[in-house]
């Protein structure tokens, strides 16, 4: 592996005799340049299909909304925020935009307002503060009285005469999560209506006709679909479920018709897109879209009408669009000829025939760009990047692979390796998702494994049992599998890849955050003779302190009804998770580690690592404590994963970067 420390004479050999210096031995891309804010971080279409809004990062390096006709011109910025960035941007009609505002210097620790909700014009005109950012209430040159930052977008009205949208009030008790109440907001008056509807709401679907036709109602560890009946005006109860039931209803899109869609497993083991009857209340037999080996993830397109289907998107192994639209089938297929290297997705305008079309490119080797295509012309117009200053060129390729575990199930994963790497006996990371009932693994471009990659590593993303995205009987194989039949998949993982001649035996790490932090640990002690070290973020140390410490977000109904059957029951389960913790069996951990945690955690509160590093730093010399006291779940600050992966950096190339 090449050394950043005999770069001169690299550097000076090459400028003496560049036609004999192998590419191989380029410097690696410097981890900075992973983890810079993003150039451009988002682009939508405006209802009609005439403009485009665009979130752009200006000289000052502040994230700006910028609007430029579709059919071609330069962007205008319509809303900055000095020191700050524009965010979260949604279109209220055709000429009028919402966004909010964060700030990207300060972390989770240190953030005391919201995002706040801000609506203006397209050219500049009517700005008006809706939402506050802070407990004050007072808008703007106090045109307006604001709502309180406990207010969040829900949706549009889909009326391009109107100016209202529908917001959420964040209701909650004792710091945890309680309800959406819905109000309806004029963008330009700040005119309120709060709804009528069913209490302890969670999410609320609006549909096509700008109604609000859908509820999810929770309480006491049950989930109740509610439907505003326009037969009768009322609210009337669908279907109930628990979360361990198997029988999840979420509503997705109701058309102008009343046809309501819903994602479901129906009597199948994995989840497809049904249509639901909610005058019978009942699934329809069939899915509309159904996968047999992933759940279904994704959307319908519909036509202008809001009632006819274009096309499918969703994902398999990869993001995939499949058009019933004759036109659109030929239109991807120019824009796929044209950018062959890309997943190309199109976004259509919501209310017209489509003639310009947004066009976002990603891979696993580009982090993404947008594009305009013009149907009548068949011109294709970049309008921005994501991450310019990364070369796809010097990226290392992902693929998904499959490999069997000890008791015979099929565990997906992905598989990076090094572009210049040969492919074969490498070191590797296997790199563990959190959550862990979360799909982890995608067909996109990964800031971690990427650069870990750029620095010769194979990476290793298996998406072990209990991940969702892969059926019923998947998920529920992982049940109370922390630590057992969860982490064996990690291990028969590592061991796949050393018996395909990809993975060194010699020099594999095991690295993580959150559960990926408790599958580190576990890992370590585990199979010490499979992982060489370790690094852990973020992570769950102690099972029991899930239930226990201060400071966490996890509600009162999840520890009552969902951890003590997904992840182990404090009492009956005991002896299992006395097994199963890091921090009671932290002495048999020898190897070196690196353990990382944000003092601002809640999810996983600091206690966890401080209480583990304690415990483990009596037996084992070799472990190195990082705290960011102002961070929380994660990195929020570029300067914090820079530090952070500059550390990995280095520890990864003393453990395993040397044969």
């Amino acid at each position: 592996m090449y050394k950043i420390r005999f770069a001169g004479k690299a550097l000076l050999f090459a400028f003496a005799c560049a036609c004999t210096l192998p590419a191989a031995r380029a410097l690696p891309v410097p981890v900075g340049e992973f983890f810079r804010p993003e150039a451009m971080s988002d682009a939508s279409m405006s209802p009609d299909g005439a403009h485009i809004a665009m979130l752009v990062r200006n000289k000052d390096g502040d994230t700006v909304l910028a609007v430029m006709p579709s059919a071609g011109g330069k962007p205008a910025v319509v809303a900055s925020s000095t020191g700050r960035d524009i965010i979260a941007i949604h279109w209220v009609n055709s000429k009028r935009l919402l966004y909010s505002v964060m700030d990207p210097h300060l972390a989770k620790g240190e953030t005391f307002f919201g995002a706040g909700l801000h609506a203006i014009n397209i050219d500049g005109s009517g700005h008006v503060q809706l939402v506050s950012h802070t407990r004050s209430l007072r808008g703007e040159s106090n045109r307006i009285p604001l709502l309180g930052p406990n207010t969040v977008f829900i949706d549009s009205v889909h009326d391009e005469k109107s100016s209202d949208i529908y917001v959420g009030r964040y209701d909650a008790r004792d710091m945890h999560f309680v309800e959406y109440v819905l109000v309806r907001l004029n963008t330009e008056t700040g005119n309120t209506t709060v709804l009528p509807g069913p209490q302890r709401a969670r999410s609320w679907l609006i549909d096509e006709a700008g109604v609000a036709r859908v509820a999810t109602t929770s309480e006491e560890g049950k989930t109740v679909l509610q439907f505003n009946d326009p037969k009768t005006g009322a609210w009337r109860k669908l279907a109930e479920y628990t979360l361990t039931s198997g029988t999840a209803i979420v509503p997705v899109l109701m058309t102008r018709e009343g046809q309501l869609f819903v994602l479901a497993n129906g009597s199948g083991n994995t989840r497809g897109l049904y249509r639901y009857d909610t005058d019978k209340a009942q699934l329809d037999p069939a899915p509309v879209v159904g996968l047999k080996q992933y759940d279904f993830n994704g959307g319908l397109i519909l036509g202008k009408d809001r009632e006819s289907v274009l096309g499918v998107r969703y994902e398999t192994s990869e993001q995939v669009t499949s058009w019933l639209d004759a036109g659109m089938k030929e239109v991807q297929k120019k824009i796929d000829a044209a950018l062959p290297s890309t997943i190309n997705t199109i976004s259509l305008c919501r209310s017209c025939q489509p003639d310009a079309m947004l066009v976002f490119s990603n891979s696993d080797l580009e982090p993404g760009y947008w594009s305009v295509y013009q149907a009548s012309t068949g011109k294709l117009s970049r309008l921005g990047a994501r991450m310019p200053n990364i070369n796809p060129l010097q990226m290392s390729g992902k693929s998904m692979v499959r490999y069997t575990a000890r008791d015979g199930l099929e565990i997906p994963a992905y598989l990076t390796l090094p572009k210049d790497g040969g492919g074969k006996n490498l070191p590797m990371v296997v790199l563990v998702h959190g959550g862990p009932y979360v799909r982890g693994g995608h067909m996109r471009w990964s800031p971690d494994a990427q650069l870990l990659a750029s620095r010769g590593y194979a990476v290793l993303e298996p998406d072990y049992r209990g991940s969702t995205g892969y059926g019923d009987a998947y998920f529920k194989a992982g049940w109370k599998q922390w630590g057992l039949a969860m982490q064996d998949d990690v291990a028969d993982g590592a061991q796949w890849a050393i018996k395909q001649g990809y993975a060194d035996a010699k020099r594999i790490c095991i690295a993580g955050a959150s559960y990926g932090g408790y599958a580190t640990l576990m890992g370590l002690i585990n199979n010490p003779d499979l992982f060489k070290c370790g690094v852990e973020w973020a992570g769950v140390t102690d099972i029991n302190l899930m239930y226990d410490a201060r400071n966490s977000d996890a509600t009162p109904e999840s520890k009552i009804y969902g951890m003590p059957v997904l992840i182990g029951d404090p009492v009956a389960d005991a002896a299992q998770l006395k097994a199963t913790s890091p921090l009671l069996n932290a002495a048999r951990i020898k190897q070196p580690l690196i353990v990382a945690h944000g003092g601002a955690d809640r999810r996983v509160p600091i206690e966890h690592g401080k209480r583990f590093y304690d415990a483990v730093a009596k037996t084992n010399a070799s472990v190195e404590w990082i705290e960011y006291q102002d961070e929380g779940h994660g990195w929020r600050l570029e300067k914090n994963n820079v530090d952070f992966w500059t550390r990995v950096d280095k520890f990864l190339d003393k453990q395993i970067g040397k044969p």
